[in-house]
């Protein structure tokens, strides 16, 4: 990677949670591991009134809290990095608050020994929605954006998702960033991409030749990908219940491993070429809508239970919850990508909150062999009458990041009696350290200018086309359709059974 030796990074909404948990920890790892240059600076943005000395408190104090891992070298290193630190009051909307932090960043910039109005500049949006457009339109009235054609210096924003809340209103608030950014300096962050089992789906495709052949309909009876949360709403009522499972997941997080997984072989690892062939898959997603909701959509909102001993209240309870709410807490999908490599292979989808456990897995089930040569093999391994268990290939993407695949083998003995075994990977086993924290990647990327890993606006509006449908769909429904189910369980008795049914019509089961 090639990255400037001088650059500040300004995070708006540096009070926020996002910043004190994610960002701020990503920084000072960077720091850690020698990746983040010697020049680089960092700027906290937000309206609270604080000095740079209490904003350096309050950072060291996240720090201790959240870092991945110990300084090496305790306090010292901490203050070393909070050194870097800045802070600027002020509001989203107000030019003249702009403007001070544009004295600010110039003034930091001549303590690097560079002119004033020549640094880079990478600015990372941790704000509500409801300011997004604000801070970009205010970031341009104010002259804080280089031109992109400009070789000397460069100007980048990361933006967070929700990148609006439906197809309209993402196309509003791209509207309003391109009138100020071009899309080369934007960079829409899914800190899903910045996984490391998310990025080895690429590398395990088309790196091993083993397996790429068998990646098509001839050999993939059917892929199921789950994102589980064992939390719940969390206080985050009033938010949740205006978005739901199906916004707040399904657009963004699970459409992007779908796409991943289900894309063409790229002509190189170019951002675009990437983010062309993921643009195909999307677009290959027939639309679901009208009646067809009822068929390839089922939604659940979660009931009282417990989760590890801790008692879950009702969705229905929550704080800023509405007392007849039909936000989904839960949502299972199933979609098809219509061409020539996945016609025909059902997706499953599952998504939910107050679930048994938490993790995130792609499982992409093989088809039986064409001859059943061991149904006579009878225990307790096999899977329905004459029919063994398929060979699965597992990618675990959160928690203990890494890859399953489970084939038959004999069991020792006079008998022909296969026995499912599952060979895995680890990443902690194998290379012995922790993989690094999605934000640690997804900013080195765009401190290097490398878009790979981040959405591009034809992409966002590809998912909300989808979306939409179903969501129209739902709201035309007489009577909605919500199971109910109760947290600390894996979501409702519904989801399975319609997974289950659909499996067994193609007589996988």
């Amino acid at each position: 990677m090639e990255i400037s030796e001088s650059t500040i990074i300004v995070i708006f909404g540096a009070s926020g949670d996002l910043a004190k948990r994610k960002l701020m920890p990503a920084l000072f790892q960077l720091t850690q591991d020698a990746l983040l240059p010697n020049k680089t600076r960092i700027v906290g943005f937000a309206r609270r009134a604080k000095t740079h000395e209490e904003f350096r408190s309050e950072i060291q104090e996240a720090l201790v809290k959240f870092a991945r891992s110990k300084p090496r070298e305790g306090i010292a290193e901490l203050k070393e990095f909070t050194s870097r630190l800045y802070y600027q009051v002020g509001n989203y909307d107000d030019k003249e608050s702009f403007d001070e932090l544009k004295i600010l960043l110039d003034d930091i910039d001549g303590e690097c020994g560079i002119p004033p109005g020549r640094g880079n500049r990478l600015f990372y949006i941790s704000t509500p929605p409801d300011v997004f457009t604000d801070i970009v339109t205010v970031l341009g009235q104010a002259d804080h954006i280089a031109n992109p054609e400009d070789e000397d210096r460069w100007t980048r924003v990361i933006i967070e998702k929700p990148f609006g809340r439906d197809l309209e209103t993402a196309r509003a608030l791209n509207k309003k960033v391109l009138a100020m950014f071009d899309e080369s300096q934007v960079y829409r962050i899914d800190h899903y991409l910045g996984k490391e089992t998310v990025q080895n789906i690429m590398a395990f495709r088309f790196g091993n030749s083993i397996f790429e052949p068998l990646w098509n309909r001839g050999f993939v009876s059917h892929i199921h990908i789950n994102v589980a949360e064992a939390v719940s709403v969390e206080g985050r009522g009033g938010y949740y219940d205006h978005s739901g499972a199906l916004r707040d997941m399904v657009q963004n997080h699970m459409l992007q491993l779908l796409a991943l997984v289900a894309m063409e072989p790229p002509a190189s690892f170019a951002p675009n070429s990437v983010r062309d062939e993921k643009l195909k898959v999307l677009s290959a997603i027939p639309p679901i809508g009208g009646m067809d909701v009822g068929h390839s959509t089922v939604r659940g909102q979660y009931a009282a239970g417990t989760i590890d001993g801790r008692a879950i209240t009702d969705y229905l309870n929550e704080p800023g919850v509405s007392d007849d709410s039909v936000t989904e807490t839960f949502v299972a999908l199933k979609l098809y990508v219509d061409n020539w490599r996945w016609a025909g292979v059902p997706f499953y989808l599952r998504t939910g909150k107050a679930l048994s456990s938490r993790f995130t897995e792609i499982n992409i089930e093989f088809r039986q062999p064409p001859l059943a040569l061991f149904s006579h093999s009878v225990n307790n391994v096999l899977k329905g009458a004459g029919k063994m268990q398929p060979n699965i290939l597992s990618l675990r993407v959160q928690p203990n990041e890494g890859i399953r695949l489970s084939i038959g083998m004999k069991v020792p003995g006079p008998k022909m009696v296969l026995q499912p075994t599952d060979m895995e990977f680890c990443y902690d086993e194998v290379f012995d350290t922790e993989p690094p924290a999605a934000y640690e990647r997804l900013i080195l990327d765009a401190m290097s200018g490398d878009s790979t890993l981040f959405i591009r606006q034809d992409e966002v509006d590809a998912a909300w086309t989808l979306i939409d449908g179903i969501l129209d769909g739902w709201r035309n429904e007489e009577t909605p359709h919500i199971h109910l189910y109760r947290a600390g369980t894996w979501g409702p008795y519904a989801a399975d059974e319609f997974i289950a049914q659909d499996i067994k019509k193609m007589g996988a089961v």
